[in-house]
């Protein structure tokens, strides 16, 4: 083994589908790298040219064809430093998850990815074809392995090209991220190392697409298992390596110090939802984002969400009072709105409630209030904001939680209406810990939450004196049912055996499968957990299933 070896890794924040301005912005890194940082390698991320995932697009053979041409650019304007770049590749008339090895202009080496996910929000089998062969590629010396993403989480590419001469391993990455995932692919990295004996570069992309957020977060492993380096979680940049081949480890020569693992799961948490938020709203050319505010901790919660993503110049709060609004709804509101510095209006929906319970009058007659009525208020605001969103091109937020969602404590055309939900894989008691840390948080030591809306009684303000547990059982139940339900797959015996009520059980299980129908008319939201509602969870509407 000789000498040292110079490489960046590439973390960057690409736009699916947008193959020339990606591949632009691969060769200004890569130039960056070899002019800047006088990289022997550079490193970018899993299908970089097209983004990640690109989901049907592969389908179309003109985004294949661009994929071509981007490829063909970038050997043609970056020479002088060695690159290890991800693409989908066309070979023999199969499709395949490539990695490339590009040196002194030309293509020296190509890698097709041998395990092909193809569960929770991972579709790859739809698309590609496996590879079956081992990459080892001659950079400056150093023989390095190329593997694509999911291959390091299974022993036998690695192992593969261990047998091939791999010293070292390459993993480029599309990874998305829930809560403790920085913690699995530790382990997970540590294990590939444990049984190759090959220290391992993994670059991560960063950013948010639709539901899923990439957090970055790259790690140098040496060949005794230690993390060397950490990129920084949820940010972008070219972070310089140095590797050292005779002792297999790495030192960093970036501006920005190691990051530590994030164990605090607020911060990470946090840190996903405003990116999420920025990306999807940026990325789809909004302006900035509207918010009905109720005075509620949800809608208190997604509009510092929204400012810390967009700026509080982008971000407008409009409260809509009803006859059922509590002064200290509008006290509240008001105040946060202050806090944060955001546009903010009150729009009474009072004389619109009155002129369709008017119209309505002899259709009901003689049929009690009930839920419809406290869904014709929640449909009136849902028509106020998107009337808002449409003329100022601001998107509209909705402020739903996933246990609201689960169980479809929420109104289709009302309160669900929206573009983005920022909150809709974080459970309830979550929420409140999330509002708490944003208030620790907050400079000159100023709370941007008010401490009564964390404390005061959850209610919908659509009747006299209501209040969420008169629907639901108490959220710290309700969140740890739905968690074994949802994402474990409990059944409702083995959730009643875990300690909780049979009939509160049996409820929430039956209100969670009712309510497919409202969860797939809803809009996405930032994947956080290990199984959300959407892509990742997929169930019939019509079913004659039942909970046992």
């Amino acid at each position: 083994m000789s000498g040292n070896l110079r490489m960046t890794l590439a973390q960057l924040n690409l736009l699916v589908g947008d193959v020339e301005g990606n591949t632009r912005r691969i060769i200004d890194s890569a130039r960056q790298a070899r002019d800047q940082y006088h990289a022997d390698l550079v490193i970018f991320t899993e299908l970089s040219l097209t983004g990640y995932p690109p989901e049907d697009l592969l389908f179309r053979p003109s985004l294949l064809d661009r994929v071509e041409e981007g490829l063909v650019s970038l050997c043609r304007e970056v020479q002088g430093i060695e690159i290890v770049l991800g693409l989908p590749l066309r070979h023999d008339g199969k499709l395949y998850n490539a990695a490339v090895h590009v040196r002194d202009g030309k293509q020296a080496a190509r890698y097709f990815k041998q395990i092909l996910p193809n569960y929770a929000v991972f579709d790859e089998k739809r698309y590609f074809m496996p590879g079956d062969q081992s990459c080892v590629v001659d950079i400056k010396g150093v023989r390095a392995g190329l593997t694509v993403c999911e291959d390091i989480w299974e022993p036998g590419p690695a192992l593969s090209a261990k047998q091939a001469g791999a010293q070292l391993l390459i993993n480029i990455n599309a990874s998305p991220f829930h809560i403790d995932k920085q913690g699995q692919r530790l382990r997970v990295l540590r294990e590939r190392v444990a049984q190759a004996g090959l220290p391992i570069v993994y670059v991560n992309q960063v950013g948010g697409q639709d539901e899923l957020v990439f957090d970055g977060q790259s790690l140098l492993i040496n060949a005794q298992g230690a993390v060397d380096y950490r990129a920084p979680a949820f940010e972008e940049g070219l972070f310089n390596i140095q590797y050292h081949a005779d002792t297999q480890t790495f030192m960093s020569e970036s501006e920005t110090a190691a990051a530590d693992l994030q164990t605090d799961i607020e911060s990470s948490l946090y840190a996903a939802l405003v990116l999420g938020v920025r990306d999807y709203v940026v990325k789809n050319g909004f302006s900035g984002a509207v918010i009905g505010l109720s005075g509620g901790i949800d809608s208190a919660l997604t509009l510092v969400i929204a400012v810390d993503a967009l700026g509080a110049e982008n971000v407008q709060a409009v409260m809509m009072p009803s006859r059922y609004t509590a002064d200290m709804s509008l006290e509240d509101a008001r105040w946060e709105a202050e806090a944060l510095s955001v546009a903010y209006s009150e729009l009474s929906i009072e004389a619109t409630f009155n002129a369709l319970l008017a119209a309505l009058e002899k259709t009901f007659e003689g049929l009690e209030a009930e839920t419809t009525e406290e869904n014709m208020q929640a449909r009136i605001r849902g028509t106020l904001l998107m009337a808002i969103s449409n003329k100022s091109g601001r998107m509209l937020l909705t402020t739903g939680n996933k246990s609201e969602m689960a169980v479809g404590y929420a109104t289709l055309y009302g309160d669900m209406a929206g573009g983005y939900a920022p909150l809709k894989d974080v459970y309830k008691t979550m929420v409140y810990r999330l509002a708490e840390y944003r208030n620790r948080i907050s400079t000159h030591g100023r709370e941007v939450i008010p401490q009564r809306v964390i404390t005061r009684p959850p209610s919908a303000e659509l009747a006299e004196d209501q209040k969420d547990e008169d629907s639901l059982p108490p959220y710290a139940i309700l969140d740890s049912i739905l968690a074994m339900f949802v994402e474990q797959d409990y059944s409702v015996q083995q959730i009643i055996e875990a300690g909780f009520e049979a009939e509160t059980v049996r409820s929430v299980a039956g209100m969670v499968l009712r309510n497919e129908y409202k969860r797939r008319q809803s809009p996405p939201g930032v994947k956080v957990t290990q199984r959300a509602f959407g892509k990742d969870r997929r169930y019939p509407i019509t079913s004659g299933y039942r909970c046992k």
